[in-house]
């Protein structure tokens, strides 16, 4: 490969980490082209953009980055594939169907999520359980939500119809 090629792989490796807030290291060495075929197409479909790289030029991309990636660094060994998503969890829950179904194909190597390193397999269960921005403002809208709905709800029953005779009350008392 030419080295202007090599510059031009590099430079569009920087866009990508650049473009998307989180990306995967994926060791995707003991899979065959019809399995990594099916993982494309589940990569795909739920908007992950999936890339095999050379790790060299993926080093060098990480040090041209802004951010400093040398906690990533001794995760570029083998047949790598990057895994590049705007969700933090798609990537690793994709990751632990596929190991359910297969032997342990692909394996996780490291990922890059919610501006934090997550090196190694073991931290495949962690990185599942990062809720997206979706997940957490659902939670803080129904978090929200739950004090008004149990006050219109004692208002609607029995309780709000005490209120109701306890504010008469006091509104005719003279003063």
């Amino acid at each position: 490969m030419k080295k202007e090629d090599k510059q031009i792989i590099v430079n569009q490796l920087g866009e990508k980490l650049k473009e998307y807030a989180h990306f995967y290291l994926v060791d995707v060495a003991g899979m065959n082209a019809e399995a990594t075929s099916s993982l494309r197409r589940k990569c795909f479909q739920q908007g992950i953009k999936m890339l095999l790289v050379k790790n060299t030029l993926l080093h060098k991309a990480f040090e041209a980055s802004e951010i400093d990636y040398t906690p990533l660094y001794d995760c570029l060994k083998g047949t790598t594939a990057v895994f590049f998503c705007n969700v933090a969890n798609v990537p690793a829950k994709l990751i632990k169907e596929e190991n359910k179904k297969k032997n342990e194909m692909p394996a996780l190597k490291a990922a890059y999520a919610e501006e934090g390193f997550y090196v190694g397999a073991n931290q495949l269960d962690a990185l599942c359980a990062i809720k997206s921005k979706t997940e957490v403002l659902a939670e803080v809208v129904a978090l929200l939500q739950s004090p008004a709905k149990n006050v219109i709800s004692a208002l609607q029953g029995a309780a709000g119809q005490k209120i109701h005779g306890v504010l008469k009350t006091l509104g005719e008392r003279p003063e």
